[in-house]
């Protein structure tokens, strides 16, 4: 019994990692790229406006950094459930 608790806590902070991680990327590319992009436009970045910035690279960056933290926090993950590799 106490080995599907572990699993469950294990899976239940899993899917609560990937859903930060969904939303996180989510409003940088949708909210940032797209919704927000016209109260955006007037700041510069790297000659055009930070809203067609978080549409054609923020969000990539974003996602690359959300890769990283995913697997950074995975192992952390891991070796509190005995489970590292």
């Amino acid at each position: 019994m106490a080995e599907n608790s572990s699993n469950s806590e294990y899976w239940s902070a899993n899917v609560r990692i990937i859903l930060i991680s969904l939303v996180i990327w989510a409003v940088v590319s949708f909210g940032f790229g797209i919704l927000l992009r016209p109260m955006l436009s007037g700041i510069a970045v790297g000659g055009t406006d930070l809203g067609f910035w978080f549409a054609q690279q923020g969000s990539i960056l974003v996602f690359l950094a959300l890769i990283f933290f995913y697997a950074w926090k995975m192992n952390k993950l891991d070796a509190e459930h005995g489970v590292e590799e």
